[in-house]
């Protein structure tokens, strides 16, 4: 019997929506989703429309695996972030055409808008390039995740953290289009970056608010607006 069966679905269904909403295309994105002792990821060089739930691959934090594929060439990727970061459930990996036109230039996402505050900090950094499939990118993945949901990788695409696929799908889409406004805004020149101190301010409104996490009427925080009686 395939254990797993909903998370290995959720995977599935996160791969076709990566290239439903254009954050991926092809089979150059990968997905992975933690379970207990482990985690799921999406199997190297499988289109995404064609695989099942035993298609997904189980594997634990020592790199061994389960099953008959093997798992993406990001593995390590995937292990690192989820070995490392206990608030993520999903690491999501893709070459959006947006973010992927500012890794191949080195550059990241400052604060030019507000939204930049939704990947955890004032800025969505670029890692430095490495090989795919190395050691030596996870190691810089790492480090530009630090204390952050996204970054960009040089040469290469983006890196997403979410506690559920979708959330991170939905942070996808948010990150890919700030890296379309910011590519646009350029155009006319340098942006106006917004200070640290501002983005800390949005941070802590988005935190109160829940923001973009739905709201419980009965619950509602101080900045949501009620309906009149």
């Amino acid at each position: 019997m395939t254990t797993h069966l909903a998370e290995r679905q959720a995977v599935i269904d996160g791969c076709l929506a990566m290239n439903r909403l254009g954050i991926n295309q092809g089979m150059s994105g990968n997905l992975s989703h933690r379970v207990e002792g482990g985690f799921l990821v999406t199997p190297t060089s499988m289109p995404y429309d064609a695989m099942t739930p035993d298609d997904i691959v189980e594997m634990g934090l020592d790199g061994t695996y389960l099953g008959n594929r093997r798992p993406s060439s990001e593995w390590r990727i995937h292990r690192d972030i989820l070995r490392a970061r206990p608030d993520v459930t999903v690491v999501l990996h893709a070459h959006p055409t947006f973010a992927t036109a500012l890794a191949v230039h080195g550059r990241g996402i400052p604060s030019f808008h507000y939204m930049v505050a939704l990947a955890g900090g004032d800025s969505i950094r670029c890692a430095p390039y490495a090989t795919f499939g190395t050691q030596e990118l996870s190691d810089h993945a790492l480090t530009a995740l630090e204390g952050r949901l996204a970054c960009l990788l040089a040469n290469h695409g983006m890196i997403v953290l979410g506690t559920s696929v979708q959330s991170a799908l939905s942070l996808a889409v948010e990150v890919e289009t700030l890296a379309r406004q910011y590519l646009y805004a350029q155009q006319l020149g340098e942006p106006v970056i917004l200070p640290p101190d501002e983005i800390a301010r949005v941070a802590e409104k988005m935190r109160r608010m829940k923001y973009g996490q739905p709201v419980d009427d009965s619950d509602a925080p101080e900045d949501t607006a009620r309906p009149r009686s």
